[in-house]
């Protein structure tokens, strides 16, 4: 699979040129580089906003459409706005031909056969082929389903209605997952002052007024949430951060952290690096209500709460929504 731009934006171009391109037309061509590093650092180079992950898949991906392809090798593209597959052959190895196609400058010339329609392969294939990168391997039982399709002998599974709600709710639990681990991996890199700006928000999120303690002694408290934003009116919240840990909070901890509250304080422990099972008896116990929050139940807050998160919150943490299909009962 090579993506024709966002959308099949291109798709057209690819078909009447017969070509297929990609991108990153600021490094030049791809024969500069003897090997995929020399073309990371170039892409670093060029693109050095970008993160590291990104000049790494970057880097791999151009390695492979100049390495991985050959003559003679099915290479496919998809156009959203019709829903349709282009199929075609691969007839040349790598060129760097701007001229062609501007804006993807690296090429291989394509002879190409076919449409094949989306809806009519197998909910399983198109499951597979919904990867977002420029450039994939088709799995094996995807590329021979094309060829059928491409052939006129495939057709949809009598039952592949009902398939398509499980694999997709079963995708949609899967992204859920994904995406719940991929903030908590953001939520991990803030450095320990962020964190505390983040609990304040959290808490801002929830209807309180806060104030995170400076830099320095602290007393136990790095963040102090209530009505007012004083600690005048009830309730009065006071709360812990400890961050980065290499080890679970225990219960000395606790016991440190309850030493000097008022009989009327609320008190809230977060801890990315979790808790003991001696500190969660503890704060069991303790003279005042006090919730231990680790990452899973930080995040989970977050979520149930970001939509009525300040400015400030939204810049430590950057999220957005994404719309799943329904289905009514």
């Amino acid at each position: 699979m090579v993506r024709a731009g966002s959308g099949g934006l291109v798709a057209d171009d690819f078909v009447e040129k017969g070509l297929v391109g990609i991108g990153w037309g600021d490094i030049g061509t791809l024969d500069e580089y003897d090997k995929k590093s020399a073309i990371e650092s170039a892409i670093r180079e060029e693109y050095p906003d970008w993160p590291t992950g990104r000049h790494r898949s970057s880097s791999s991906q151009l390695q492979r459409f100049r390495l991985g392809l050959s003559v003679g090798d099915r290479v496919v593209t998809y156009d959203s706005s019709r829903r349709i597959y282009h199929v075609g052959t691969v007839e040349s190895d790598y060129l760097h031909r701007p001229d062609l196609l501007p804006e993807y400058p690296n090429v291989r010339k394509v002879a190409w056969v076919g449409v094949v329609e989306r809806d009519k392969l197998s909910v399983a294939t198109r499951n597979t082929l919904g990867s977002t990168l420029t450039l994939f391997r088709l799995s094996e039982s995807a590329a021979d389903e094309i060829e059928r399709a491409l052939a006129g002998q495939a057709a949809t599974p009598e039952n592949d209605e009902e398939d398509a709600d499980k694999d997709e709710n079963t995708i949609l639990a899967d992204s859920k997952s994904r995406a719940i681990e991929f903030i908590k991996d953001r939520v991990n890199r803030l450095d320990a002052n962020e964190m505390e700006q983040l609990v304040a928000g959290l808490l801002r999120a929830m209807g309180y007024k806060t104030r995170v303690s400076p830099t320095g002694a602290d007393r136990g408290i790095d963040v102090m949430a209530s009505p007012d934003g004083f600690g005048f009116e009830s309730p009065r919240i006071v709360v812990e951060v400890k961050h980065r840990s290499s080890t679970a909070m225990g219960a000395q901890e606790l016991r440190t952290f309850l030493g000097g509250r008022h009989d009327n304080d609320k008190g809230l422990y977060v801890s990315t690096g979790g808790f003991t099972k001696d500190a969660r008896y503890e704060a069991d116990r303790a003279k005042i209500p006090l919730m231990l929050m680790d990452l899973d139940e930080l995040v989970s807050a977050l979520l149930e709460y970001y939509e009525n998160a300040d400015a400030k919150t939204r810049t430590l943490l950057p999220l957005e929504k994404t719309y799943w299909p329904a289905w009514a009962d």
